[in-house]
């Protein structure tokens, strides 16, 4: 019988593009809170925490980062975020719904999130691409605004539901960000970088992650490459 492995997924730019539902979202609610109109073209957003991106916003405009600010512009985003996501063009990326379908019925693979979005958040994108029900659990921005921290999270809650310490060894992390990569370094995972989001094959191979694979259609090479 093969040991369990843990499989951490991040939502954006590696499940799923939202066609642009999260920045809008993001746009809309910093309006309807603070009054004030910006299109966020210089701020990071990929790979960061949904409260750290708010923290730049804030601090970009030189407004108090009290937690009731905080808490409320995340709230407007998540309300906004629910109004953007069917207004848009998003989509599953190719080869998820097969992959996790697959990996779903393997009784060694626990499936869950690793990701920047607010639970909430993830939630509401996840749900409206039929996906939210493959995972167990997660690790999420709520839990810390330093996306290297979410890996401790999830193996805390990995371990509270399954009655067994993961080894780092045990452990994929999957991402399509230098963040995701940073992040599973942090853990001691296995890092599987994807380039479906914003960063080349070539920029990330630069990060060194242990797998990096153009998108995840391939499911079968995939699955036996990685041993899952």
């Amino acid at each position: 019988m093969k040991s369990k492995r843990l499989l951490l997924f991040d939502i954006d730019g590696t499940l799923i593009h939202s066609g642009g539902a999260g920045i809008h979202a993001l746009i809309l609610a910093f309006k309807e809170r603070f009054g004030i109109e910006d299109d966020l073209h210089d701020i990071e957003i990929a790979g960061m925490t949904d409260s750290g991106i708010v923290l730049s916003i804030l601090n970009k405009h030189q407004i108090p980062a009290t937690n009731e600010n905080l808490s409320g512009f995340l709230d407007s985003y998540v309300h906004f975020l629910s109004l953007e996501l069917p207004r848009r063009k998003g989509k599953l990326l190719p080869g998820v719904l097969e992959l996790l379908e697959r990996l779903k019925a393997r009784s060694h693979v626990v499936l869950a999130l690793l990701t920047g979005n607010v639970s909430r958040g993830a939630r509401l994108k996840l749900e409206h691409y039929g996906v939210w029900h493959f995972f167990e659990f997660g690790a999420f921005a709520d839990d810390h605004r330093d996306r290297n921290e979410l890996g401790r999270f999830a193996r805390a809650r990995a371990k509270e539901k399954h009655g067994q310490e993961f080894a780092a060894s045990e452990i994929d992390v999957i991402g399509d960000t230098p963040r995701d990569i940073a992040c599973g370094r942090a853990l001691g995972a296995r890092t599987i970088a994807v380039a479906t989001g914003r960063w080349s094959r070539d920029e990330l191979a630069k990060h060194h992650p242990d797998f990096l694979i153009d998108d995840l259609s391939n499911v079968e090479t995939i699955m036996d490459a990685l041993g899952w």
